[in-house]
C-alpha cells in the first residue's frame, strides 16, 4: 500500500503497508537514518520526530497514520545544522555516544515551542521518557537553556 507525506518539506511516497513502523520507513524506504531505533515500543525517544509540528515516537505510529501529514526528522530539522539546539549541543558538548541525541534535540524543540523560558521542572516534565545511556542530562539541561537564551534574545533584536 502507498502513502504519501511531506518529509523535511518535500513529498514522498512510500510503498510499505499501512500498520509499518514510521520508524522503518523512514529510515529504509527513504534512507535517512539520523532517527534512531531503540527500544521499539516508544519509551526511549531514540526514534523521536515531528508529525505536525509535535514530537512523535515514530517506532510505534503506524505509516498510515501520517498520510497527507508533514513529518520532520533530525536531517529536517536545519539542513546546515544551525537550528538554535543544534548549536547549543554542540557548544555544551552534550553528546557522548551520541545515539540518543538525534531524539533528545526533536523533544527538545517541542519544549521550547511551548516553553520559551523553561525551569528546570518544565525540562525534567518534557524531556522524561528520553533516555540517554551515556547520563549527558546536565549538559542536556544546559543546551536546553542556552538554546532558549539565545531564541529569546534573537526574538528581541
Amino acid at each position: 500500500m502507498s502513502t504519501s507525506f511531506e518529509l523535511n518539506g518535500s513529498p514522498v511516497t512510500v510503498d510499505v503497508p499501512a500498520d509499518s513502523p514510521l520508524l522503518w520507513a523512514i529510515r529504509d524506504s527513504l534512507g535517512l537514518t539520523g532517527t534512531k531505533f531503540g527500544c521499539g515500543i516508544g519509551m526511549c525517544g531514540a526514534c523521536t520526530v515531528h508529525v505536525e509540528g509535535r514530537a512523535t515516537r515514530s517506532c510505534i505510529t503506524a505509516i498510515g497514520q501520517v498520510a497527507g501529514a508533514k513529518v520532520t526528522t533530525i536531517e529536517g530539522l536545519d539542513p546546515a545544522g544551525a537550528h538554535p539546539l543544534q548549536t547549543a549541543w554542540i557548544e555544551a558538548q552534550v553528546p557522548q555516544c551520541g545515539y540518543c541525541q538525534s531524539g533528545q534535540i526533536m523533544q527538545a524543540v517541542t519544549l521550547l515551542a511551548d516553553f520559551p523560558d523553561p525551569s528546570d521542572a518544565d525540562i525534567d516534565a518534557v524531556m522524561n521518557g528520553n533516555l540517554c545511556r551515556c547520563m549527558a542530562y546536565v549538559r542536556i539541561r544546559k543546551a536546553i537553556k542556552a538554546a532558549a537564551a539565545g531564541m529569546r534574545s534573537a526574538a528581541h533584536a
